[in-house]
């Protein structure tokens, strides 16, 4: 269930494709929803599937090789016409079946992996799409309620120590590991739920943007649950 707080004015629910792709972020507004009820078994479609390893690509060319029942069949559909949609939008979408993804420990006080809290980066203009068909969603920290990492003082005096150069180099350190991207909610922060089946953008941290960036994180999968998750 998505949390429908005053603090979550980011969010603007749409109906369809057409409006998700079109709409422009404004304002507050960093996260556009396509809220959807999915037909079809798609635990089907990720039992089918021989994961191995802790993640793998599903190539559409696989997907259309596996014998279905009806409800996978139904899922099936679903997941091809999304694959079609966010294509002809000029979108390069991957499905990914998801056991766990590799944990950062490079720097144990300051992990800079998807589990984190964090926003993406690009040179050029773009947004992130996402849809969580199976498995635990992601979800997303109320710009409002979070705090970048690099400017806590005890996080930053670490980093500093890390960094060991001069301070004129600091901040371009910063964002070369990017550190800068990731965030930590303040204490008692609502965190919105993205929910199964629903097709989200969300905006991006790029040189035209006219919004904050909107922080998400990859959710903490549950044992021997694999999660079924297209991305772009």
């Amino acid at each position: 269930m998505i949390d429908l707080s005053p603090s979550l004015n980011q969010i603007h629910w749409v109906t369809n494709f057409q409006d998700l792709v079109s709409m422009s972020f404004v304002g507050e507004i960093n996260a556009l929803c396509w809220a959807r009820k999915l037909t079809g078994d798609f635990a089907e479609i990720v039992n089918k599937v021989k994961l191995n390893g802790n993640i793998a690509v599903l190539e559409q060319e696989q997907l259309l090789a596996l014998e279905l029942s009806e409800q996978g069949q139904l899922a099936r559909e679903i997941l091809l016409n999304d694959f079609a949609l966010l294509t002809a939008h000029g979108a390069s979408p991957t499905l990914n079946l998801i056991n766990y993804y590799e944990r950062d420990d490079a720097y144990p006080f300051f992990p800079t992996d998807v589990y984190s809290f964090h926003v993406d980066r690009s040179p050029v203009p773009t947004d992130t799409f996402l849809c969580t068909y199976y498995g635990q969603p992601s979800e997303i920290l109320p710009n409002i309620q979070a705090e970048q990492k690099v400017l806590l003082p005890e996080i930053r005096d670490a980093l500093k120590k890390l960094y060991g150069g001069t301070e004129d180099g600091f901040e371009t350190f910063l964002t070369e590991h990017f550190f800068d991207l990731h965030y930590q909610p303040k204490p008692g922060s609502p965190l919105i739920n993205l929910g199964i089946g629903n097709l989200w953008k969300l905006a991006v941290d790029h040189p035209q943007s006219k919004v904050l960036p909107c922080i998400h994180r990859a959710p903490k999968e549950k044992t021997g649950e694999t999660r079924l998750l297209m991305i772009c």
